[in-house]
């Protein structure tokens, strides 16, 4: 079982636009990926890293986001095949099958991106974490806790910088500014 708990980042406008770019990036990168796994019929993990790792890192990702989105497109794929196994995606004739199996699965450029404790680490003393971005890692970024089980991230491994639409009172249109923090229980 996990336990997921949002915290809301409270960054500079220094800090908001290093974290406003690692998204897109990101996410570029998985559609690349996507699509190299696309054309040459490669899904697994593994034979995957082997034909894009490098390109990632020329891109600028560090190893461990490299990897994150290695895992991102691999797993989508065993989704979709899964999906199309069970026949989710209807029969063999289906246009919604066809369709799904006629392309590479795309990424929304705000779509979530997974972190973990190499790239994410907390400092609860100082209400601050420390960060990988494209830009580098960014250290001090402030965050408030939203509810007094707080402790429960003091020992996440896991976190996801989700993307998609602000929720809550932000400005429409506003970037998020949240994390949400896994812990297994």
């Amino acid at each position: 079982m996990k336990l997921v708990v949002q915290v809301k980042l409270l960054p500079t406008p220094g800090q908001a636009a290093a974290l406003a770019a690692t998204l897109p990036l990101c996410n570029a990168a998985a559609n690349d990926v996507s699509a190299v796994a696309f054309a040459q019929g490669v899904f697994a993990r593994q034979k995957l890293q082997k034909l894009v790792y490098a390109d990632l890192k020329a891109r600028g990702l560090s190893a461990q986001p490299a990897l994150h989105v290695i895992r991102k497109v691999a797993d989508a794929y065993t989704t979709l095949h899964a999906q199309i196994e069970a026949g989710l995606l209807g029969g063999e004739h289906s246009s919604r099958r066809r369709k799904a199996e006629s392309k590479p699965i795309t990424f929304r450029n705000d779509a979530a991106q997974p972190f973990d404790d190499r790239c994410l680490s907390w400092q609860m003393d100082a209400r601050t974490i420390s960060i990988w971005t494209t830009s580098g890692r960014i250290r001090g970024i402030a965050f408030t806790r939203p509810h007094p089980r707080h402790r429960l991230h003091r020992r996440a491994r896991t976190a996801q910088i989700p993307g998609g639409p602000p929720q809550g009172r932000n400005r429409p249109g506003a970037p998020r500014r949240d994390v949400l923090a896994e812990r297994d229980l």
